[in-house]
C-alpha cells in the first residue's frame, strides 16, 4: 500500500530538519500511528505522502510510494490526480478548512466532481450515502447545512465523510479528535475502526497521543525531532518500549490513578 523511504525534509528558515532519514510502510488495511509532541516532523510526513510539501520551501528527498507510484517527486498532473481520489486526508480542525460560505453536501461532494463523470444528483447520492456512513444525524439536513450550523464533532465527521466519498485506499488523519472532547473523540475512533474493519481502507493516524493511538491502532511508530525512534505493535511498544523518548510519552499519559506528586 503505502512506503516511504529514507524521507528527508528541511525548510529553507529552519535550522535542522524537520523529517531526517524516516522509513515506514503500511500495508493493505492496516492502521499505523504515527506519534511524537509538536514540532517532531510527524504532519510534515503525512503532507509529504499526501503531495501537500511546499515545495519551493523545502529541501526534500527519499521516496513515497503508493501502490508502486511515486508521490515524492511526481508532478502535479500526477498529484492531482492522486489526491482525494487514492489518498484521503482529514486534519485537525474542520471548521478551519471547511469553507463557511458553502454548504456541507457540496464540499463533500467536490472530489467527486474532480475526479468522476458523475451526474449532479449521483453525486449528491454518493455525498448523503458517505454522511450516512459516517453516522450523522439525517444526512438531507447536514447536506444543505454550512459548517457553522454544525457542532465540532458533527463538522469532523462531514470532513471523514468528504474524506472517503471517492473510496480511497489511504486515509491520512492528522490529529483528528484533538480538538474534540472526549466522549465525541471515542466517537470518531469508534467511526474510523468501523470504516476500516468495513470498507479495509487503510490509515495512517497523527497524534501527540500514544493513549488515543492505543485504542484505534496495530501498529505505531514514535518520531522526536524528525527522526523515528521506535516502531513496532501497538502492545509491544506500550508496554516494552525501547527508547527513553517513548517511555517518557507513556508516563505522560493521565490516568486516574496516578498520584500527584507531592510537594
Amino acid at each position: 500500500m503505502l512506503t516511504i523511504e529514507n524521507l528527508h525534509v528541511k525548510f529553507h528558515n529552519r535550522a535542522r530538519e524537520a523529517v531526517a532519514g524516516v522509513s515506514l510502510s503500511i500495508a493493505d488495511g492496516e492502521i499505523l500511528g504515527l506519534v511524537g509532541e509538536s514540532g517532531s516532523g510527524k504532519s510534515v510526513t503525512a503532507m509529504s505522502v499526501a503531495g501537500l510539501l511546499p515545495r519551493k520551501q523545502c529541501d526534500y528527498s527519499g521516496s513515497v510510494y503508493l501502490d508502486g507510484v511515486e508521490l515524492l517527486h511526481a508532478d502535479r498532473a500526477l498529484l492531482r490526480k492522486v489526491q482525494g481520489k487514492s489518498i484521503g486526508v482529514v486534519f485537525q480542525e474542520p471548521q478551519t478548512y471547511m469553507d463557511p460560505l458553502m454548504k456541507v453536501g457540496h464540499q463533500v461532494e467536490e472530489v467527486l466532481l474532480i475526479h468522476t463523470d458523475l451526474t449532479p444528483q449521483a453525486r449528491r447520492d454518493r455525498a448523503l450515502e458517505a454522511l450516512a456512513a459516517v453516522e450523522l444525524p439525517d444526512p438531507e439536513t447536514v447536506y444543505e447545512s454550512y459548517p457553522f450550523q454544525l457542532s465540532g464533532g458533527m463538522c469532523q465527521r462531514a470532513m471523514i465523510a468528504a474524506a472517503i466519498v471517492a473510496r480511497p485506499g489511504l486515509l491520512l488523519l492528522d490529529e483528528p479528535t484533538t480538538a474534540l472532547d472526549v466522549t465525541i473523540q471515542a466517537q470518531i475512533l469508534a467511526l474510523l475502526k468501523k470504516l476500516n474493519r468495513e470498507s479495509g481502507m487503510s490509515m495512517l493516524f497523527i497524534s501527540h497521543n500514544l493513549n488515543v493511538v492505543r485504542k484505534l491502532c496495530t501498529r505505531v511508530a514514535v518520531m522526536q525531532r524528525g527522526v523515528l525512534v521506535e516502531e513496532g505493535d501497538i502492545d509491544q511498544v506500550f508496554f516494552h518500549p525501547q527508547h527513553d523518548y517513548t517511555r517518557r510519552l507513556i508516563a505522560a499519559i493521565p490516568t486516574r490513578h496516578r498520584k500527584e506528586d507531592a510537594p
